[in-house]
């Protein structure tokens, strides 16, 4: 398994926390953004730098990505392309995008565009919590250990 992630809008935090995880478990991890990215110094960890523009990045991991990565994103429409080429899509905030989820998640995202849309104003998502970031480690380390007695 190998982990891409879609970077311009990871958080740092969850960046950190899978460079640990890449080091801890020699896991291979890509950061796909269209601006420059500080990464550590690792065999296990690169950056891919694309052009800007709208779903470069996301566009990018799509053709990249193989049956059984895992793809970090908080993009509903990425996470659904991923699943259809049967990857594993994970948000920043530990929310697992399944086969079973990922219909209504696209549905709701719609919905809220429309509203957005017709001038009606939503909320974003509230900040990252300390019990998102507690929930996105456990996940990434179950993935891994999982992974890591298959091999």
């Amino acid at each position: 398994m190998d982990i891409w992630v879609d970077a311009d809008a990871c958080p740092v935090v969850i960046k950190q926390i899978l460079f640990r995880a890449a080091e801890r478990t020699g896991t291979f991890i890509t950061l796909v953004a269209n601006k420059p990215l500080r990464i550590p110094d690792s065999c296990f960890i690169k950056f891919l730098m694309v052009d800007s523009g709208f779903d470069v990045a996301d566009n990018e991991i799509v053709k990249s990505v193989k049956p059984g990565d895992l793809v970090i994103t908080s993009d509903i429409p990425l996470a659904a392309l991923v699943i259809e080429k049967q990857g594993f899509a994970l948000s920043p905030r530990g929310e697992v995008y399944s086969k079973e989820n990922i219909g209504s998640r696209l549905y709701i995202r719609d919905f809220t565009e429309t509203l957005r849309a017709s001038g009606i104003e939503s909320q974003g998502p509230p900040p990252m919590s300390q019990k998102d970031r507690q929930r996105f480690a456990n996940i990434i380390h179950k993935l891994l250990v999982s992974q890591a007695k298959k091999a």
